[in-house]
């Protein structure tokens, strides 16, 4: 539970180590670039644009050639390779394979042309079957559909409209056009959209012809051909097989490429890891001769970079604490079980300057919140073991879910423990295929209590702990107010708020309200009694005079104290949000032995027994995983209002360190 120390470290080398110093720097992974010096006189910053959108380029080309690969030679991956994380290489065989990085950018130049001729290719084909399309209504014609006639005859070739005959045509002719004393008519094709017409007369008379006809919708085609439309749809499938041809031999060359898939991977993280250090240099102040870097360092590394850098290089290394008003970025140390709840707390905000870490204190109400809504031995012990499973199959998993996986394993496990004490497995699954297939009925007794049997009891013990979470959160607050020697504020704002809740918390125990709702009774002696009220009155009149102390108006003041007591509605409403905890709970139970009994409507037969294992499987696959969702969100609203509400801000800015951050594969990185 805690936040690591910052230090500023600041370098000044020599101009002729900066390659390797800020090579070596990313190795190490441990140091986050934060310049102080900006350009004086002598020392000014070297513009690394033009650098970095090559390289960013040369990446870009080799993801895009990685995509055409993966396109036509897909990578064979399992169904959980998402779980596998990036491979581990070794940084000798990576230097050498960014070595010949030359040829593997040719590769993939060669890959992203040969998918741009398969595109060309493609959109060939579509043109030319386009083509074909246009000629399949001519394919009767015997003649070029460019044919103009002979030397004393016509022919005009046009679409009209569908519902026309040859009678209509002629009819339309001889009324238009009566002077006509030659014409033949042919009607190629016929559909309910168009009708294909050749139409023959004499030379003289085809303006006349064609202006007659174009009163009864006819028009030319839009495109025609110099041949024989039969013999040009062969010549067009020709070409297209040619050009499918010519695509399936660029597709094998393509594959054929499918070793070169790790160099392709590694020589991309080597212009991303390139491309991050010009960024880097692109901030550093430079002279002629010297340059200077800075930047956070956990304290406990500190030591090992100035080692690593002073000892190798020619150069000054200064390491100083950080001043009282800088913002340093946040790193989060915390142990196994703890680390895996960090994920939830940056979903919120990571701790800003003088908060403490809460992790620790939250993976504990966390998990126990989880399994207390879950509650179900049997869905927890499949939560636990699938994670374990995954845990240990994939120890290479991308860190962040690595996180969650293993929030979701102690969540099982304490899932199980809750099911045990509140006898859930599967529901009531016990019960019913005993008394429904065996005759007699097994009831496997909870080792606290079965909530469905008393479900007040359940919502007392949600509230309780509620109490015993909210007042946590409100310690920590104190906690902080005494770390930075505000004791009267820790006085006003925690002890008077104790005392006020405590005392009303007293008072309520014994009432007759919660006799009524806990189905129990309390007494407690009068001078507990006396006790607890005088706590609550102290607490009520100190929360009134002293809230609004900051204020030297003293009516202002009685004001401001009367609007903060009136905030025990605050601490009300928060208290009942715990009874989620009693609904999801409930609901839990409740669909499973709903689901249980669904499936053995049949009762004791063949038809019955298949019923229920389908009902079975379909019914709590479906019940655990709508009751998983809402174990995490109602969890995590825990934890943000009511929690976080009474002592965290959050707005710190992560620690992140200038690294191999890549994006294929991983590099191994020295031991400090």
């Amino acid at each position: 539970m805690s936040v690591l120390q910052m230090q500023r470290i600041s370098i000044c080398a020599l101009k002729k180590d900066r390659k390797a110093i800020l090579e070596k720097i990313q190795t190490m992974g441990i140091m986050e670039m934060n310049q102080i010096v900006d350009e004086e006189d002598g020392f000014e910053k070297m513009d690394t644009l033009e650098a970095r959108q090559s390289f960013e380029k040369k990446a870009n080309l080799l993801d895009t050639a990685l995509t055409i690969l993966n396109t036509y030679a897909p990578e064979k991956q399992s169904m959980l390779s998402s779980l596998e994380g990036k491979k581990l290489v070794d940084q000798e065989k990576f230097a050498k394979v960014a070595a010949a990085r030359e040829s593997t950018l040719e590769k993939a130049s060669a890959l992203v042309g040969w998918d741009k001729e398969i595109a060309e290719s493609r959109a060939g084909i579509q043109k030319l079957e386009n083509q074909i399309e246009s000629l399949t209504p001519w394919l009767g014609l015997d003649v070029p559909m460019d044919c103009e006639g002979t030397g004393r005859t016509a022919m005009l070739l046009g679409t009209m409209p569908g519902e026309v005959t040859l009678e209509s045509i002629y009819q339309l002719i001889a009324e238009r056009c009566p002077e006509t004393e030659a014409l033949d008519v042919q009607i190629i094709l016929k559909d309910k959209d168009a009708a294909y017409v050749v139409v023959i007369c004499m030379k003289e008379e085809a303006l006349a012809v064609e202006d007659a006809l174009r009163t009864g919708g006819f028009a030319r085609p839009s495109q025609t051909v110099d041949e024989i439309p039969a013999v040009k749809k062969e010549q067009l499938e020709a070409q297209i097989e040619e050009l499918n041809q010519h695509m399936e031999a660029i597709s094998e060359k393509i594959k054929a490429c499918e070793d070169s898939r790790e160099e392709l991977k590694m020589v991309g993280d080597y212009f991303r890891m390139r491309t991050k250090k010009y960024e880097v240099l692109g901030t550093l102040p430079q002279s002629e001769r010297t340059f200077v870097l800075s930047g956070y360092v956990p304290a406990k590394a500190s030591a090992a970079v100035e080692k690593a850098i002073g000892e190798k290089f020619d150069c000054v290394v200064d390491v100083e604490d950080l001043k009282e008003d800088e913002e340093p970025p946040v790193l989060l140390k915390n142990n196994a079980f703890a680390s895996s709840v960090e994920g939830v707390l940056e979903a919120y905000g990571m701790p800003c300057k003088g908060e403490v870490d809460p992790t620790a204190i939250m993976s504990f109400f966390y998990v126990f919140f989880f399994g207390m809504m879950l509650s179900d031995a049997a869905y927890g012990a499949i939560v636990a073991i699938a994670c374990f499973i995954v845990l240990k199959k994939f120890p290479r998993m991308d860190k962040g879910m690595h996180k969650t996986i293993k929030l979701f394993m102690f969540c099982g496990v304490s899932t199980i423990v809750w099911g045990v004490l509140f006898g859930g497995y599967f529901g009531d699954v016990v019960d019913v295929v005993t008394r429904t297939f065996f005759g007699e009925q097994i009831t496997v007794p909870a080792l606290w209590f079965a909530p469905l049997n008393d479900p007040m009891k359940l919502l007392v013990y949600s509230m309780l702990f509620g109490l015993i979470h909210l007042f946590v959160g409100l310690g920590i607050k104190g906690y902080m107010l005494i770390r930075d020697g505000k004791i009267l504020d820790f006085f006003c704002d925690i002890v008077l708020w104790y005392l006020f809740l405590i005392g009303l918390i007293m008072m309520l125990l014994p009432s007759d309200l919660f006799a009524s709702i806990a189905q129990m009774e309390i007494v407690f002696p009068p001078v507990l009694n006396t006790v607890s009220k005088g706590l609550a009155i102290a607490g009520a009149v100190g929360i009134l005079l002293m809230s609004g102390r900051d204020n030297k108006n003293p009516v202002l003041r009685i004001a401001l104290g009367a609007y903060d007591l009136y905030n025990i509605t605050g601490w009300l409403s928060d208290v009942l949000s715990y009874s989620r905890l009693l609904a999801l709970g409930l609901a839990t139970g409740v669909i499973a032995s709903v689901v249980n009994q669904m499936g053995s409507m049949l009762g004791k037969s063949i038809a019955g027994a298949i019923l229920f294992i389908v009902v079975f499987v379909i019914g709590h696959a479906m019940n655990m995983a709508i009751n998983l969702l809402g174990a995490y969100v109602h969890t995590n609203r825990l934890q943000y209002v009511e929690f976080f509400g009474k002592f965290y801000e959050g707005g710190g800015r992560s620690f992140e360190p200038f690294e191999t951050n890549t994006k294929y594969v991983d590099i191994k990185e020295e031991n400090l």
